[in-house]
């Protein structure tokens, strides 16, 4: 992946209710940048690669500020458009204890969503890039953003680029508007290379049912369907997750080439998370960037695994962190570094 690593998505504001306390409790919010297409853009550029977004913004004060940030993390937002509307936006509420954190979304009518599928100029908006990452998310947004979705991975497959989904499955996207949601994402999947997704998303998507009661096992009757029902398909990663609070986790990993051996990293225990939302978009970073190295399956997966465990210690959507970093991170030890 030595060209240019395109991600194509819509760009939110995240307005987080200060510390664990509930919304509006005082009234203020902190706000980030985030998505999760541009997560695993700001998490590859932090590893040295040459990363663009794609997507829309608001033609206002917000959507400037969402691309300076961007920018600031190193992503090329050359490629992304101002339209009229609105930005996305979502709120996030941080549990405690055993009080789970919560999400609301407020995307409805925004620059991105409003946009026809004939926006998108994708032989030109793909030309000299290698790989193209979208998610199941955009699909959610609507039939315009759908069928975006579809023409990009298509268009990219019919270029020779690398295809990689992660399937991201949000049911009160997709309830908003009633759209078929297994219908869609089995359609996206199919042209992709590689795939982010655990059972029950390919399970939907295949309209199976492949929970085998274990997170490995399950994992692995899911890799068997898709192996079998996605032609173009050469590997499939996914966390596995422990929750015994909402500060108290335990994150690990799976990941499978087609006619390879399924490869496990084992669970990682994580006390006092500082923010969890993101960790499957830093973990999709890792990945992509170990299989660019044309490492060993199983140093990709550890590599990938350490990524999504490590952003657990930071605040914000995006992973903020070098190869370096994730390194010391997987090495152990939390003294103070001078």
């Amino acid at each position: 992946m030595k060209r240019t690593i395109v991600c194509w998505g819509e760009l939110l504001l995240r307005l987080s209710a200060p510390g664990h306390e509930r919304w509006l409790q005082s009234p203020r919010f902190e706000v980030h940048v985030g998505g999760a297409e541009a997560n695993v853009a700001v998490g590859l550029a932090g590893f040295g690669h040459p990363v663009a977004m794609l997507g829309a913004v608001a033609d206002n004060a917000l959507g400037a500020a969402a691309l300076g940030e961007l920018r600031r993390a190193g992503v090329d937002t050359s490629r992304m458009r101002r339209a009229p509307g609105r930005m996305g936006l979502y709120f996030f509420e941080q549990g405690a204890l055993q009080r789970p954190s919560e999400v609301l979304y407020d995307r409805a009518d925004s620059a991105f969503a409003r946009l026809p599928a004939t926006a998108w100029d994708w032989p030109g908006l793909l030309a000299g890039a290698g790989h193209l990452h979208v998610s199941g998310i955009t699909p959610a947004l609507g039939m315009e953003s759908a069928q975006a979705a579809l023409d990009a991975v298509r268009t990219a497959r019919s270029l020779g680029l690398g295809v990689s989904v992660d399937g991201n499955y949000r049911p009160k996207l997709w309830q908003a508007w009633g759209g078929d949601a297994p219908g869609l994402l089995r359609a996206l999947m199919a042209e992709a290379d590689g795939l982010f997704v655990n059972h029950r998303d390919l399970g939907l998507a295949l309209g199976i049912e492949l929970d085998r009661g274990e997170p490995v096992a399950s994992f692995a009757a899911a890799a068997e369907a898709a192996f079998a029902a996605f032609p173009h398909l050469r590997w499939m990663a996914a966390t596995t997750r422990g929750a015994e609070a909402t500060q108290s986790q335990s994150l690990g990993a799976v990941m499978i080439e087609r006619g390879g051996a399924l490869n496990v990293a084992p669970p990682q225990r994580l006390d006092g998370i500082v923010d969890r939302i993101g960790g499957g978009d830093a973990f999709a970073a890792g990945i992509l960037h170990g299989r660019s190295r044309e490492w060993s399956t199983g140093e990709v997966l550890a590599f990938g695994l350490a990524a999504g465990a490590y952003k657990h210690s930071q605040p914000g959507d995006a992973l903020r962190a070098s190869e370096a970093d994730i390194r010391a991170w997987q090495a152990g030890g939390a003294d103070v570094r001078r």
